[in-house]
């Protein structure tokens, strides 16, 4: 089923509104969670992660969408707080990976309960049924946006 225009203007002006609302006061929330010595992209730098344990900073780049000069600059400073160690890639010597360090994993997860409380004040407005169909909406959206320009837009059509 394809959405007209004037329906489509709508939903997306409710989304933008919707969007810049949740985005800006929970990053505002978040900003007074980080400890100190941590700036918000550090932060959600280790968090990630602490969820894939390895990575590049190619991927990070990628994850975060941004230049991989940025992510060098992150990378740098969360190793000189000994937060994360660079490790040669076993197969390929010339790649290094990002791993955390036990400090590095200790500090992600006292970031992530708190994050989790702030958020959990929010999520208790919504029942299971609410709960669980607003984030596997959430989750098609992140997981259509992940897909290259063009995917499935003729499947979506017929």
């Amino acid at each position: 089923m394809v959405l007209d225009n004037d329906m489509l203007g709508q939903i997306i002006r409710r989304y933008e509104g919707a969007h810049f609302a949740v985005h800006r006061r929970l990053t505002a929330m978040f900003r007074d969670l980080m400890p100190e010595e941590l700036t918000f992209e550090q932060s959600a730098t280790i968090r990630y992660l602490r969820t894939v344990e390895t990575c590049t900073s190619t991927e990070l780049a990628d994850v975060f969408c941004v230049g991989k000069s940025s992510i060098t600059a992150i990378i740098t400073r969360l190793f000189d707080k000994q937060l994360l160690e660079r490790l040669p890639d076993e197969k390929d010597r010339r790649v290094t990976l990002l791993r955390l360090t036990e400090e590095g994993k200790r500090t992600a997860d006292a970031v992530e309960l708190q994050i989790q409380e702030v958020i959990a004040k929010y999520m208790q407005h919504f029942d299971e049924q609410e709960a669980l169909a607003f984030i596997e909406t959430y989750e098609k959206l992140a997981l259509v946006m992940s897909q290259p320009p063009g995917d499935g837009e003729e499947q979506e059509r017929e």
